[in-house]
């Protein structure tokens, strides 16, 4: 295969903007597991475990509306058949809006199922998944969600595997109104993670643990109804487009490391693919 160049989102960040590095102390709160999450190395590791009794979680302390997070994890080693581990946005309520990133276990040997999707208004049904080109368990890397008004784009180590874009203008739902907070954890599904509930987890491997480092964050804050980015902020992700080599770099993943994809599952929409595949979402 041939190598990419390696480019950077540079953020010029205006003072209303959280901009904070490596410290999950200051930005994240374990939400639970009952001490199945830690925040070890005065705040630069965080870890999840699960075993048969629970699993864990952390969340971001601050909403936002509109952001560049970056997070370096490092996956269940062997075994992992049945577990979750997960890098998400979500807003509150029953119309949510969520960005995901989900990695799908599975056994010894067999890769992760990368899994993404987009909610708006608590609908999703917008999947797109991947087998990555490493060991995702083996050493850290890093898993970046961009979010601003006109798209979303999915990044792995600095490499583009999906673009999902405002389509409003053909009445396409696209989260921009409600802010999100970030979310992480680490569970069992075995009911259908691994081979659609084939493969159940293996609790004679428990516990199980995922590792979460060096977290970035450089988005709009949300604090009391009000949002930081209430003007156009000044930092390059926020009009952030994919360049003529990032768009070489999506379509080399697409081509060689997707597995599904919603908008070529004919029968599953037997009266069309979605509006928004006609953009390359």
């Amino acid at each position: 295969m041939s190598p990419f160049k390696t480019f950077f989102f540079t953020a010029l960040l205006a003072a209303a903007f959280s901009a904070s590095a490596a410290d999950f102390n200051s930005d994240v709160n374990v939400a639970w597991g009952n001490g199945r999450g830690k925040i070890l190395n005065n705040g630069q590791l965080l870890t999840l475990s699960l075993d048969k009794s629970s699993g864990s979680g952390f969340q971001s302390k601050t909403e936002y509306l509109f952001g560049k997070i970056d997070m370096q994890i490092k996956l269940v080693p062997g075994n992992s058949a049945g577990t979750v581990t997960t890098f998400y946005l979500k807003s509150e309520g029953s119309t949510w809006d969520e960005i995901d990133f989900e990695f799908l276990g599975n056994m010894s040997g067999d890769p992760y199922t990368l899994h993404t999707n987009v909610y708006t208004q608590g609908k999703g049904d917008k999947e797109q998944q991947f087998h990555l080109w490493f060991d995702p368990s083996a050493n850290f890397h890093t898993y970046s969600i961009l979010w601003n008004p006109q798209r979303i784009i999915f990044t792995v180590d600095n490499t583009p595997i999906r673009e999902f874009k405002n389509s409003e203008s053909i009445g396409v739902l696209f989260p921009k109104n409600k802010p999100m907070r970030m979310y992480a954890s680490l569970w069992n599904a075995d009911d259908w993670a691994t081979r659609g509930g084939l493969v159940k987890t293996d609790w004679s491997k428990a516990p199980f643990t995922a590792s979460y480092r060096n977290i970035k964050v450089d988005a709009c804050v949300n604090s009391k109804g009000r949002s930081s980015c209430s003007s156009k902020p000044n930092a390059s992700w926020y009009t952030q487009e994919m360049d003529s080599t990032s768009q070489a770099r999506l379509r080399w993943v697409q081509k060689n490391y997707m597995i599904y994809n919603y908008c070529t599952d004919t029968k599953r929409f037997p009266q069309g693919i979605p509006r928004e595949c006609t953009t390359r979402s």
